[in-house]
């Protein structure tokens, strides 16, 4: 059965700037990121905890910008 995504990039080329910033969250919190792209095998804690740590860098770097620093 093929997968199926519902998460759509509203902007497209930021594609390769998200999988960056998931190589290094995950490399930060010492969790194996996948070479055939099947998170099956991987604990619901080691995704939870790699997507919360993108979530609040997301947001960091929101704020950053919406405060005019970089």
């Amino acid at each position: 059965m093929a997968q199926s995504r519902s998460n759509n990039l509203v902007v497209p080329q930021a594609r390769t700037a998200l999988q960056q910033m998931k190589m290094e969250a995950a490399q930060e919190l010492g969790v194996q990121i996948p070479e055939d792209g099947y998170y099956g095998n991987m604990t619901s804690r080691e995704t939870g905890s790699l997507g919360g740590y993108i979530t609040k860098r997301l947001v960091q770097l929101a704020e950053q910008s919406m405060s005019g620093r970089q």
